[in-house]
């Protein structure tokens, strides 16, 4: 559950259970295994967590029911509680779960979340034909509204050379794509004294490999030389995801982010001058504490003035132990709600003026896996335009080039032509 680093992690179990044998349930099977990771990023989480170790335990009874992740090391007792969860892990347990699993089938129900310190390499592709690799995990900035450093530890990483192993790995399984995933994946290097940007060019390196994109990177740490290396690169897609959590600055000082809105601008400024088709998505919460109306008001305006291209919106949650609490003014759920309204509105505008510039235009897409049953297939352009076109089984994880058509029925995607 949660994030495309959770995703990764999640798979990476999945390939190690199958190297002993297990087989993945099928629909309508009883599972032997239950393996839950979880997110603690809101209270939304939470739930959905425990709802979902509710429906899992309910849906294989007699399961031995594993529970790891962020909510497991934060809150482990609750999950204790739950009838039928049999072992819980925390995260630095999470890297070497298949002997805690054996141990715990064969033994007592044992909790464990001790600190967290090393780092468990991953590479995962799952069902998707895009591979998720954790270069980075953990986290040292403490913005006041997070549990992560709490959840995840401290920032820590794998050498550029294991990584670089890695996708040669991948170039070995037939994989095109991957997504450069971590907690804050710009402060790669405190492990091995190595930096973001040697890694990104020790990547670009390894043949075989036709796109990377990266996941998610801090403003600050997204440096004009990265940017400018990525617009002249032979696999870095021009498409980068940027958190800006608020467009006002006095909400950046009250969350303890390392940059300002000039910053901020400044990269998005960068970006558009040497790759003017990048898709920009962009991270923001509405309604954390202090964030008066005047306030909200200010950070609106200035998203609306910047040249990105999707907002994703997230209303603050409050979590247990965290600085923000001790912040005052607190903004009611009906504000929280009216605001993300709003800023959702200005997403789906910014992103269908993006999807249009690109209508008439071809461009390289890399088509998805579909069932044989859909008459359409997806798939993502190179500056990650969503498209979709008829279903070819034959070109599945395949680059071709498109020429892109109007939005389909949903609004979500772009109809493309198959160009010979």
């Amino acid at each position: 559950m949660g994030c495309k680093l959770n995703f990764a992690e999640t798979s990476t179990v999945a390939q190690q259970l199958a190297s002993y044998g297990v087989k993945k349930a099928q629909k309508g099977e009883v599972a032997d295994v239950v393996v839950v990771n979880t997110c603690s990023v809101t209270e939304v989480a939470d739930h959905k967590c425990r709802q979902a170790i509710h429906r899992l335990v309910k849906a294989h009874p007699g399961a031995f029911v594993v529970v790891t992740g962020c909510y497991a090391q934060l809150k482990p007792q609750e999950i204790v509680e739950t009838p039928g969860v049999n072992l819980v892990l925390g995260s630095e347990q999470k890297g070497n779960i298949i002997p805690m699993i054996l141990e715990g089938m064969t033994g007592a129900y044992t909790v464990k979340t001790a600190d967290i310190k090393s780092f468990a390499p991953s590479c995962s592709r799952g069902d998707r034909t895009r591979y998720f690799l954790k270069v980075q995990d953990g986290c040292n900035y403490y913005c006041t509204y997070c549990t992560i450093p709490i959840a995840r530890g401290r920032s820590r990483n794998g050498s550029i050379a294991s990584l670089v192993e890695q996708a040669k790995e991948v170039v070995q399984e037939g994989g095109k794509e991957i997504v450069i995933t971590g907690v804050n994946i710009g402060d790669f290097g405190r492990s091995t004294g190595e930096t973001f940007f040697d890694l990104v060019r020790a990547l670009d390196g390894v043949e075989g490999i036709e796109r990377y994109r990266i996941s998610s990177i801090e403003p600050n740490l997204l440096t004009d030389e990265i940017i400018e290396y990525c617009a002249q690169s032979r696999a870095f897609m021009p498409h980068f995801h940027i958190p800006l959590q608020s467009g006002s600055d006095e909400v950046l000082k009250l969350m303890h982010r390392k940059y300002d809105t000039a910053l901020f601008r400044h990269k998005i400024e960068k970006i558009r001058q040497v790759m003017p088709d990048a898709f920009v998505g962009v991270d923001v919460i509405v309604g954390t504490r202090g964030e008066t109306e005047e306030l909200f008001q200010q950070a609106y305006d200035f998203m609306q003035s910047v040249d990105v291209s999707q907002y994703h919106v997230f209303s603050y949650s409050e979590r247990p132990g965290t600085k923000a609490l001790e912040i005052p003014h607190v903004v009611t759920p009906q504000e929280k709600h009216e605001r993300s309204q709003r800023v959702l509105a200005l997403s789906s505008q910014k992103t269908h003026d993006f999807y249009s510039r690109f209508i008439g235009t071809t461009r390289p897409v890399l088509l998805e896996h579909a069932s044989p049953r859909k008459p359409v297939m997806n798939g993502f352009t190179d500056n990650y335009i969503r498209v979709e076109v008829p279903n070819r089984p034959d070109l599945d994880n395949r680059i071709v080039q498109v020429k892109l058509g109007g939005l389909n029925e949903a609004g979500d995607a772009l109809v493309g032509e198959l160009v010979d």
